[in-house]
Formats: C-alpha cells, sequence, structure tokens
C-alpha cells in the first residue's frame, strides 16, 4: 500500500502544479492570463484529491474560457471554424509544437486571429504565399516553438495558349476541383492573361496537380511549379455598375449583378452553388448588404458596394464585378 501511495503521490504533485498552466478565466488588458504568470498559488482544494478531480477543473476552466471567447465571433457562420482552430491552438501549445491549417477563408482567418490574439501562449502567423493573399493558411503554436516556421504554401505555374479563348477564375477553379482535391487545399488563382494563372496550393499536391492538370476549359495546360518569389500578382480587375432593385434579398441582387435570371439564381442556391462571404447559402431571401461578397460557382463574384434608398422606397445598389 505504501510502494502505491509513493507510486501515485508524484504524478499526482505534477498534475496539481500543470493547474498552474492551464486557463483561468481571468482577462487582463484584453488577454487571458494563465496561472503560471500570475503572482499567487493555488490553494489547496480537498475536491482536487485525485487525479480525476484535477483533469476535470482543467477542462471544466478551458472550455469556459473557451466559450467566453467563442461569443466574441461576429461572423456566427464561422464559430465551428473558429473553435476548431482554437482547440488546434491548445494542442500544439500544449505539445509544443506547430500544427498547421488549411486554407482558410478570409472570415474564418479574421475570426480566427481576432480570438488567438487574446491568448497570452498562443502564436498565430498566416501564410498565403504573397502579402495580399485572401485565403491563407495558420501556423498555430506556442512561442517558444515558433522560432522557424516552415512553408506550407506552395505555388504553381499554369500556362497555356490562352489568347484566342479567354479563361475566367472560374474556369481555373472548376477545372482544379475537377481533378478531385478539396477546395481548401487550393488558395488564391492569380490569373496571368492569355499566359494562364498562378495557383496556390498546399505542397503535398503540387506533383499531383502537375501530372493530372492538363486542360482548363478547352484549352492544353502545363503545370510547373515556380518559387513563391516569382508570383506575379496585382490589384484585381473590376467592373463598376448599379442595379435598382425592391428589396435586398440576395435572388434579386445576384440575378442582377450576374445577368441571370431570378429562377435560375434560385436553382443555383437549391443545388448549394451560391455563396456569401465563403459561406454557402441555403434560403432565396437572405438579405445582402454593403461590403458583402457573393460568389457563384461558374460565375464569378462581386462585391456589394454602396446601397442608398430611392425617392421611390427602392434600393440603388452599386455591384463591383470581379473579372
Amino acid at each position: 500500500m505504501a510502494f502505491a501511495a509513493n507510486r501515485f503521490a508524484v504524478p499526482l504533485l505534477h498534475l496539481r502544479r500543470r493547474v498552474g498552466a492551464v486557463l483561468l478565466p481571468l482577462v487582463n488588458n484584453h488577454r487571458i492570463l494563465h496561472a503560471q504568470s500570475l503572482p499567487f498559488t493555488i490553494p489547496p482544494n480537498p475536491n482536487l484529491s485525485s487525479v480525476a478531480g484535477i483533469c476535470h477543473v482543467v477542462h471544466s476552466s478551458r472550455r469556459d474560457a473557451d466559450e467566453v471567447l467563442l461569443k466574441g465571433v461576429g461572423d456566427k457562420n464561422s464559430v465551428d471554424s473558429v473553435k476548431h482552430i482554437l482547440e488546434m491552438a491548445r494542442r500544439a501549445t500544449f505539445r509544443r509544437e506547430v500544427l498547421h491549417t488549411e486554407f482558410l477563408t478570409p472570415p474564418i482567418l479574421k475570426e480566427s486571429m481576432l480570438v488567438l490574439e487574446k491568448l497570452a501562449d498562443v502564436k498565430a502567423v498566416p501564410q498565403g504565399g504573397y502579402p495580399q493573399a485572401e485565403r491563407c493558411r495558420l501556423s498555430v503554436g506556442h512561442p517558444e516553438a515558433m522560432t522557424s516556421i516552415p512553408n506550407i504554401v506552395a505555388a504553381l505555374s499554369i500556362a497555356g495558349n490562352f489568347g484566342f479563348q479567354p479563361c475566367s477564375h472560374g474556369d481555373f477553379l472548376g477545372a482544379i476541383l475537377g481533378t478531385g482535391i478539396a477546395r481548401e487545399k487550393l488558395g488564391d488563382i492569380l490569373l496571368q492573361g492569355e499566359k494562364g494563372a498562378h495557383v496556390l496550393v498546399v505542397p503535398e499536391l503540387v506533383d499531383f496537380l502537375i501530372s493530372l492538370l492538363d486542360k482548363v476549359g478547352n484549352v492544353s495546360v502545363s503545370c510547373i511549379k515556380i518559387p513563391l518569389l516569382a508570383l506575379e500578382y496585382e490589384p484585381p480587375r473590376t467592373k463598376t455598375f448599379k442595379t435598382i432593385e425592391a428589396s435586398l434579398r440576395i435572388d434579386a441582387i445576384a440575378s442582377a449583378g450576374f445577368k441571370i435570371s431570378r429562377s435560375k439564381l434560385v436553382d443555383l442556391i437549391s443545388s448549394g452553388d451560391v455563396r456569401v462571404n465563403w459561406t454557402t447559402v441555403t434560403k432565396n431571401g437572405t438579405t445582402l448588404k454593403s461590403e458583402d461578397i457573393v460568389s457563384v460557382s461558374g460565375k464569378g463574384r462581386l462585391k456589394i458596394g454602396e446601397i442608398k434608398t430611392t425617392k421611390k422606397g427602392k434600393f440603388a445598389v452599386e455591384l463591383i464585378q470581379y473579372l
């Protein structure tokens, strides 16, 4: 019995100390402090007389703190994704390792960075391949483990003769996804006019795409890996116009923006091909607002600009279409 008591005494002591490395729900200057940085020790508690009891307190404290953080997420469609990234960051910090997400949409990236910057012992670094990247991967871990960050984005050049058959962003996206890879494995697509496009991908799929992607639209193409420094990018080309609508419903605004019938857009919504701010829309009556990004599979993207009310009570909506 004495042997058993000594056997569990040391692990129990270590676990008591580990409580000091777990979140307490204390906030100072908008950053959550951890017990190891507090100027006092945690007093003995009879309820912490067992390993199970300590683990329960640890997980309860962490769960409560995470719930507080997630309540601050502005884009409610991003909550589940942000929660997953938060859990990944916790795991990476505890193990003193660096973990990486797949490519994230701008709203999820923004909300995740806002949450993670409130944690004192988590560092998060986005990588999209170039400074203005929209879709980025996120590397997370303890600051001590992130003294050097591996390159987790690769670039491909897709070349072909697009002089007589120009291809859009949607054409390149469709061709790449047609090889069977998931959207989150793919970053930005940078159109290069008649020459083709530069594409950002996860490094492990470079050889796969080089061997399999041979056509975009009706144009034969070849793919080669290029250094990130060889990427050519510039602000996207856009066309701005206005529409007058009786409501701000997506079926009204987007059908005008993409020059398709309202019934056709409803069909696209039903088939899951319409997204607002990178989140799939399921309701025809979804209301749009300024700065929203609407994308339709095979049609491209448009941004909602300034919205004004006319004298007749209708809405004059500025639409910015990405070419």
